[in-house]
């Protein structure tokens, strides 16, 4: 495993039908998203996720947690969780849940000014939404705002 503050995370936004990916580095804060996952009823092709695990050796993963807008959990917060305890028990790296609240909302908002991709509603912004969520840990372990 790097020094803390150098690790190598794998950043993930879990959909039922796509699972949104980013990369990022610690010590840069800095995340760039993936090429989405495919999912059946929130359930990867498991192959395409070890060649990405195979592909980056993260140190860690942080999965976004679906919260409502009151905090509670939600029937996707639950699957959320059993798809970061999947991470862990299938390659042994922690996982950490991330609030991201608002993500797919801002995710949106950003492909929409930036042009991201053609037409967000039919390319998804999964990664976009990766991305911020990783962006909101690196944020939240520094001490500082998020976007």
């Amino acid at each position: 495993m790097a020094n803390a503050g150098s690790r190598l995370i794998l950043a993930f936004d879990f959909g039922t039908r796509r699972i949104g990916v980013a990369v990022g580095n610690e010590l840069l804060a800095s995340a760039r998203e993936l090429e989405p996952l495919s999912a059946r009823d929130g359930i990867p092709d498991w192959a395409q996720v070890a060649r990405r695990v195979d592909e980056w050796r993260p140190d860690l993963f942080v999965v976004g947690l679906p919260l409502n807008m009151d905090g509670s959990e939600s029937v996707m917060s639950t699957r959320a969780r059993k798809f970061g305890k999947r991470l862990y028990g299938r390659y042994g790296i922690p996982c950490e849940m991330v609030d991201e609240r608002g993500s797919t909302r801002e995710a949106k908002s950003i492909a929409r000014e930036t042009g991201h991709r053609g037409n967000y509603r039919d390319q998804g912004v999964d990664g976009i939404a990766a991305v911020l969520i990783l962006e909101g840990w690196f944020a939240r372990c520094e001490g500082l705002p998020s976007r």
